[in-house]
């Protein structure tokens, strides 16, 4: 379904801005009408009369135009609403705050009837889900729709938003779980059974053979039990004399059961094993020692097996952790419990992981083993990506924290240094001191920023721009990075793309990569980078990531190092990862890119040949370069005097003295409080007058934003600005749902505050 918004009429799209203000054109309208009926010169009054009519027109225009505008919208939306409630998947329509306006059956029906927003449903499945709706919602409100896919313990995840009428998205939440398949494509006789021998499933082909009236598998196996791995012969009341059937254990307690039939008594051999090499599951017959007997064809195609029998099977797999012959004896003589085993197979085509259950059983008085194999490779790759989201998360956590109390004291620091250097002149002795401080500090503030741009926790300022402006003006300090024994070469797409990115971290991302080359070239050479258009017509699987199908810029920079060990080439973008010498490299510069280049929406990958050089590639959604671009905000010049009071709510106090005494040397009055409660307190004097707040917003008992909105209901004019050192992202959503606010991440100097609190307070009122 394609909805296009109302934003692609210019026409409604001017009288939407334009409707607070057809009243400010109708009063002056009116007033050139009693001018006209004053003015006595009948060509001036004629002038006055076709200019307040023109007024007048134009506003009863503008409201004609956004009332069908309006009306238009909630048709729009009426009908989203019947589509969202018979929707098969979780579909939501949010505001334009963000916050879910409309849930659908499905979705309510599914735990999702008491979250506030789209981030909240899936603050389950995913460790960062504010990041993905963030996304998501800056692509729709561009390109109309994105979409993305996510990988979470319970399967699959895709989430798509989709932009309806001017301020409204349209979201669907698609889960695939990993639920076994039905079976009903085996073509040999299949039944699924239960924990209590139920028979739960049984597909065509069992049907037809077995009957429906089969509900225990007591009916259909009566002479032996059916045991894992274990050959056994079907004798049943209804004549299936002769049938063979294997078993092999599915997830939850179940039990696949496959069966051969039509087997008659002189094709079915005494030790059961004529027909080993048709079954569909992988099998393995083993001695005590650990010899293969006998392998069936699934199993040979696994582990790669020559032939049917010869081998052992710890020359096939390997990544036990103990002697194979150790787990082998243990479970012929039934010691402990054997648990089935997650093993690598070896083998030089591909990686490949097979999940090993062993069960023993007799043949002419030996104890022999029979190995049930099952193809691992998908589920350990699936482990793989969430142990790698577990430790993102961990990082995350530990960084956020690290960084809202190192902030509080860099804060502290560059400001009090600022109000010393104020005081400091470039020949006073302390002035160099001074600055070595300031300086040092900024570096203390960039590597904690480096741990949270990893963890895609730092705050981003995206703008649409062109990437060959970007590297244009870098290529000036590119050049001083690499030296002189390196040459710097740059190709570019005359047609590139726009993207959509922070310009500054962009730059860290290029910066990173342009080092990390020229490191790798310690005698000289050449990086070349790339720039082009690329347009992926179906998604990309490449690795553990998958590119969805649409246009993107690609960035390519490339050296002619020594190359990277395919063993190696895997945990470059882990944290901390280096292959340098001690104190050449802390191991987070591609760390770094890799958290900067997700968090922005795109990918990154590696390619490396021993020898031959590296390439990194980075691929970043591309936009229109008729998009609006988000206006610049006028600085605020941080001399001259100002007047207004600041309400100041900070906990720690070294941060709250450096911010009350940089407002007051601007000309602000500041009244500071120490915490909400002192804040709320201080609102209750009805005649006590403040013109903003500044507060923080992690703060013991009651945080910044909690007791902003107890604020509002009292003072809604009073506008806000939030300082903090997590993330802006860490509460978007609650700061969407206060009018008048922005964000002013720390450390912040003495002249960002000041400029933000000017600007905030010249800002328009609403």
């Amino acid at each position: 379904m394609a909805i296009s918004g109302s934003l692609a009429d210019p026409a409604r799209h001017a009288a939407r801005i334009l409707r607070p203000r057809a009243s400010i054109l109708l009063l002056v309208a009116m007033c050139f009408a009693a001018g006209a009926l004053i003015v006595a010169q009948p060509l001036a009054r004629l002038a006055l009369v076709a200019v307040a009519g023109t007024l007048a027109v134009t506003a009863l225009l503008i409201v004609a135009i956004r009332r069908l505008a309006v009306a238009r919208d909630r048709r729009l939306l009426r009908a989203v609403g019947e589509l969202i409630e018979t929707d098969a998947a979780a579909a939501f329509l949010t505001g334009p705050d963000g916050a879910i306006v409309q849930r659908g059956k499905v979705a309510r029906d599914g735990g999702a009837g008491q979250a506030a927003t789209v981030a909240e449903v899936l603050r389950g499945d995913l460790a960062d889900p504010a990041a993905l709706v963030f996304r998501l919602a800056t692509r729709a409100e561009n390109g109309g729709a994105a979409v993305e896919e996510a990988v979470t313990r319970a399967g699959r995840l895709r989430v798509s938003a989709q932009r309806i009428g001017a301020d409204h998205l349209f979201w669907r939440i698609e889960r695939a779980g990993n639920a076994p398949a039905s079976g009903d494509s085996v073509r040999l006789p299949m039944l699924i059974a239960g924990r209590n021998d139920t028979i739960l499933y049984m597909n065509p082909a069992a049907r037809q053979l077995i009957g429906e009236r089969a509900r225990n598998l007591e009916r259909v196996f009566p002479r032996r039990p059916l045991v894992s791995g274990q050959i056994n012969e079907v004798a049943t009341a209804d004549g299936l004399t002769g049938c063979m059937a294997v078993a092999r254990d599915a997830q939850a307690g179940r039990r696949e059961v496959f069966l051969l039939p039509e087997v008659t008594a002189a094709d079915c051999q005494p030790d059961g094993w004529a027909f080993f090499d048709a079954l569909p599951v992988a099998l393995l017959k083993l001695d005590r020692s650990g010899n293969i007997v006998l392998s069936n064809r699934p199993a040979r195609d696994l582990l790669c097996l020559p032939e049917a029998g010869g081998g052992r099977l710890a020359e096939r797999l390997e990544g036990l952790g103990r002697p194979v012959a150790d787990w082998l004896a243990d479970a012929a003589d039934g010691r402990g419990t054997v648990h089935s085993e997650f093993l690598r197979v070896r083998r030089d085509d591909r990686e490949t992981f097979v999940q090993v259950m062993l069960n023993p059983a007799r043949e002419d008085g030996e104890t022999i083993l029979i190995a049930v194999l099952s193809d691992a490779t998908e589920l350990k790759s699936l482990e793989a990506q969430f142990v790698q989201s577990q430790k993102m998360q961990a990082i995350g956590q530990l960084a956020g924290g690290v960084a809202h109390d190192f902030n509080n004291l860099l804060t502290a620091i560059t400001g009090h240094c600022d109000l010393l250097l104020m005081r400091h002149d470039a020949g006073d002795p302390d002035y160099g001191d001074l600055l070595q401080i300031n300086q040092n500090a900024n570096r203390a503030a960039a590597l904690v920023g480096q741990l949270l741009a990893y963890s895609r926790k730092q705050t981003l300022r995206p703008e649409i721009m062109d990437l060959r402006d970007t590297l244009a003006d870098l290529t000036h300090l590119l050049n001083r990075l690499v030296g002189e024994k390196v040459t710097l070469s740059l190709s570019h797409d005359p047609l590139l793309w726009s993207i959509r990115a922070d310009r500054r971290q962009l730059e860290q991302v290029l910066m990173n990569l342009v080092v990390n080359a020229r490191d790798a070239m310690p005698d000289g050479g050449e990086i070349t980078i790339e720039t082009a258009n690329r347009t992926l017509e179906s998604p990309l699987h490449r690795e553990r990531a998958v590119v969805a199908a649409g246009r993107y810029v690609c960035v390519r920079v490339r050296d002619e190092g020594e190359g990277i060990a395919p063993d190696k080439l895997q945990k470059v973008f882990e944290p901390f990862y280096t292959t340098k010498r001690t104190g050449e490299g802390t191991g987070l510069g591609l760390s770094t890119a890799y958290g900067i280049v997700k968090q922005t929406g795109g990918f990154i990958f590696a390619d490396s040949t021993p020898g031959q050089g590296t390439s990194f590639e980075v691929l970043l959604p591309a936009y229109d370069t008729a998009a609006q671009a988000p206006e610049a905000e006028e600085a605020t010049p941080a001399t001259g005097s100002a007047s207004g009071v600041i309400l100041l709510v900070e906990d720690e106090a070294p941060v709250r003295a450096f911010a009350a005494r940089a407002l007051q040397m601007r000309g602000f009055t500041v009244l500071e409080a120490e915490s909400a409660e002192d804040a709320l307190e201080i609102l209750q004097d009805a005649s006590l007058h403040v013109d903003l707040f500044v507060t923080d917003v992690i703060m013991p008992g009651v945080d910044g934003p909690t007791w902003v909105r107890e604020a509002v209901k009292m003072r809604p004019e009073v506008g806000v600005v939030f300082i903090s050192g997590y993330a802006e992202e860490a509460f978007g959503d609650l700061q969407q749902t206060i009018p008048q606010s922005v964000f002013l991440p720390k450390p912040f100097s003495l002249s960002d505050l000041t400029e933000t609190v000017c600007r905030q307070l010249a800002g328009p009122k609403t």
